[in-house]
């Protein structure tokens, strides 16, 4: 049962993180995502079948302590945005931001749901799961490297006399500095792991404070 919630939260997840970038993009006068229906909540329409299915579903059959995916990338036309380099950073936040306030609403649920003597106290793992996995999501794709969405929100709060160098210098090495990351290079131990695990547990101890993180 625990696999299907966890399953059903990754892609709750997934899903309201690009619909978070879709609806920024819209708000700020962007209607290409909207027109290519990723204005959505229906998950098929962001389904990666790498990204959303395979990999996810492997991290986890292995028993990954740090299990993560990507969905489709929402596209959308810098030349629609009145400030390009400020949008594009925004568009990139809103999905984490997204992601936080779920986690936030899921904690809150999962008071309701924390008594083992009600005959709904099974859903109160749905709720953990929304929890550490919105938090996860957030928190790795705040990584400030391309092509997570850290990458875009660093671009666009650099001067501007620095934008240039520092995007061409993630979109070059971007994904393999990801790599690094995440192969498991300390004594079988990813360094992203290392890095986000604490934080991760820090916030679960604030959102669903007594409860270990998953």
């Amino acid at each position: 049962m625990n696999i299907i919630f966890l399953i059903i939260s990754f892609i709750i997840a997934i899903t309201f993180h690009e619909a978070g970038h879709a609806w920024m993009s819209d708000r700020l006068g962007d209607p290409t995502a909207k027109i290519r229906g990723r204005l959505s909540l229906n998950p098929i329409k962001h389904l990666d079948i790498y990204g959303t299915v395979i990999i996810p579903l492997f991290l986890m059959f292995i028993g990954s302590p740090f299990v993560f995916g990507w969905a489709k990338p929402v596209e959308f036309d810098p030349y629609n945005l009145k400030n390009p380099k400020k949008d594009t950073a925004l568009i990139s936040l809103a999905g984490p931001g997204v992601n936080l306030i779920l986690a936030i609403i899921a904690s809150i649920f999962l008071r309701f749901f924390n008594n083992p003597f009600s005959t709904l106290y099974l859903f109160h793992y749905l709720f953990i799961y929304l929890v550490s996995t919105n938090i996860a999501l957030a928190v790795f794709n705040l990584i400030p490297i391309h092509p997570l969405d850290g990458g875009k929100i660093l671009i666009g709060l650099l001067p501007e006399r620095d934008t240039a160098e520092a995007d061409q210098f993630l979109r070059r090495y971007g994904l393999i500095l990801l790599f690094l990351l995440i192969f498991p290079l300390f004594r079988g131990v990813s360094a992203i792991s290392l890095i986000l695990i604490p934080i991760l547990k820090f916030l679960m101890g604030i959102l669903a404070p007594g409860i270990s993180f998953i």
